[in-house]
Formats: structure tokens, C-alpha cells, sequence
């Protein structure tokens, strides 16, 4: 046992203080045969100035989770939206994952993930104020896994 325990904001580039936060999630979790041990997939759009949006994603109990797909209002109806998640889901097969599940927000995109084959499987009201949070999963394509009910 130490002294004080205090709490302190850190930057999320601190990837060693990230692992060190999370790894106490994977002690009950090892015992149950869940280790968690996520495995990042980030996807960059670049150009000649730099990166500029993109996908990250994490890969872990056989799903991919997607935390953020953006892609600047410039480079918009290029269809690169679709390509990073296809490029997502691809890795994620790959990897042995036979789903993948998203969160969005009823003013943002909803209709892009229901058009990518993604269905609504929960719902947060007022988040924000008078809006909906709203979460999606997809079984993705050529997956073996067996009918879940999540449809295609």
C-alpha cells in the first residue's frame, strides 16, 4: 500500500497511463476468460497539409467497436466515410471479429450507419437535450458466426 491517492487530468497521448488505467478492467475479466486486451485500429485521411480525420476503432471480444469516424465537411460526398468503415470492418474480419457496434447521435449520422447495413439495438433519450443517442451493430459480411438477430 503507498501514501495519498490523488487524481489528475493527462493528456490521452500518455498511451502508458492509458494501459495503467485500464488494466484493472482485466483482472476479473482474465478470471472469466474475457482478458480485455483491445487492439486499436486507427485509420488517418491525409493530405499534403497533414492528417485530417479518419477512424478509430478498438478490436476485442470478437467485435470491433468503433469510438470515432470524422471526416471534415471539405472531403464530404467523396465517399470516404464508407471507405474508412469498410476499410474497419475488413481489419476487423480479418482479425477473427464477427460483429461491429457504433454510437451515434440522432443530429449527426444516423441514416449513414443504417445505409452501411448497421441496425439499432439501443436508444439514450435526451442526450443532448432533445436529441437521442443511438446505438448500432452490424454482423459484418463473411463472418461465420450463426444468425444473432442482428440481421445482415
Amino acid at each position: 500500500m503507498t501514501g495519498v491517492v490523488t487524481i489528475e487530468r493527462i493528456e490521452m497521448s500518455d498511451t502508458d497511463a492509458h494501459s495503467r488505467i485500464v488494466a484493472p478492467l482485466a483482472e476479473p475479466a482474465t478470471r472469466g476468460k474475457f482478458a480485455y486486451a483491445p487492439r486499436f485500429v486507427m485509420l488517418a485521411l491525409s493530405d499534403d497539409e497533414g492528417v485530417d480525420g479518419g477512424l478509430i476503432g478498438k478490436l476485442y471480444w470478437d467485435w470491433l467497436s468503433i469510438e470515432t469516424v470524422a471526416v471534415p465537411e471539405r472531403w464530404r460526398g467523396r465517399g470516404l466515410g464508407r471507405r474508412l468503415l469498410e476499410q474497419a470492418e475488413t481489419i476487423a474480419l480479418a482479425e477473427g471479429c464477427h460483429s461491429a457496434w457504433v454510437d451515434t447521435y440522432s443530429f449527426q449520422s444516423p441514416g449513414f450507419y443504417e445505409a452501411m447495413g448497421y441496425r439499432p439495438f439501443g436508444r439514450l433519450p435526451n442526450y443532448p437535450a432533445g436529441e437521442e443517442r443511438i446505438f448500432y451493430a452490424k454482423k459484418l459480411a463473411g463472418s461465420p458466426m450463426a444468425d444473432d438477430g442482428m440481421g445482415k
